[in-house]
C-alpha cells in the first residue's frame, strides 16, 4: 500500500499529475486545488497518497497535506460519495472551509461543489456533523488520526467561549457550533461573547 510519494513533478493534466520517483512515473489523481499548488515540472514534490485497489485497476490519489487526505477519506464514508465526488468537493473547498460548512449546516456552500446537489449536501451535514467539532471561526483545520479524519483544532476568542457556554448548557457540540458561527456571520464586526451566546440561543430555538 502506497501512503506517500516524493520525487520530481513530470507533468500535470486536468485531473492528475505524473510523479517521477527514481525513474518510475506514477499517475496520481488530485483535486484541482492540489494541482494548482504543485510546483513547476522538474521540481521536487511530496504527496500523501490514498491507494484504491479494484479488480480492474489500481488508482493513486494524491494530496498536499494530511488534512486533505483525511477529508478525502471522511467524505467517502457518506453514502453516494465516491472518489470522484470527494475530489470535486476538495477542488472547491479547503479542509477548514469544508469542516466549517458541515458544522454550521451551510448547504449553500456545499451545493457549490461539483457533484453535490441539495440532497447530498443535506446528507453530508447529517452524517458528518458529529464527526466535526472544536473548530473556531477562522482557524485552520487538521485531520486527526483515528476516526477517518475526525477533527481536532485549537479554539480561541469569543466564538470558542460562546461555543463552550452553549455546550455547558447541554447542547450538542455540532449544533452549538453551527448556531454560534451563524450568529457570528449575522452579527459581524467582532461581536462579544454575550452577544454570540444570545444570538446562538435564538438560532438553536428555531
Amino acid at each position: 500500500m502506497i501512503a506517500k510519494l516524493s520525487g520530481l513533478l513530470d507533468s500535470v493534466s486536468d485531473t492528475a499529475c505524473i510523479l517521477d520517483v527514481g525513474g518510475v512515473g506514477y499517475q496520481v489523481f488530485c483535486s484541482a486545488r492540489t494541482l494548482r499548488n504543485l510546483p513547476r515540472p522538474g521540481e521536487a514534490v511530496r504527496l500523501y497518497i490514498e491507494t484504491h485497489v479494484r479488480e480492474d485497476h489500481i488508482h493513486l490519489f494524491g494530496f498536499v497535506s494530511e488534512a486533505e487526505r483525511g477529508c478525502f477519506t471522511l467524505l467517502q464514508t457518506v453514502q453516494g460519495v465516491g472518489a470522484k465526488v470527494a475530489l470535486g468537493i476538495l477542488s472547491s473547498l479547503a479542509p477548514d472551509e469544508l469542516f466549517r460548512a458541515i458544522a454550521s449546516a451551510d448547504k449553500a456552500t456545499l451545493n457549490r461543489c461539483d457533484g453535490v446537489g441539495p440532497k447530498l449536501a443535506v446528507r453530508l451535514i447529517t452524517e458528518l456533523k458529529d464527526k466535526v467539532g472544536g473548530i473556531a471561526l477562522g482557524t485552520a483545520a487538521q485531520a486527526a488520526g483515528g476516526d477517518a479524519g475526525a477533527v481536532a483544532v485549537a479554539e480561541t476568542g469569543a466564538v470558542a467561549d460562546a461555543l463552550s457556554a452553549l455546550v455547558n448548557l447541554g447542547y450538542k457540540r455540532a449544533d452549538a457550533f453551527g448556531a454560534v458561527t451563524t450568529a457570528a456571520r449575522t452579527l459581524g464586526d467582532k461581536p462579544n461573547v454575550q452577544e454570540l451566546i444570545r444570538a446562538g440561543l435564538k438560532e438553536l430555538a428555531r
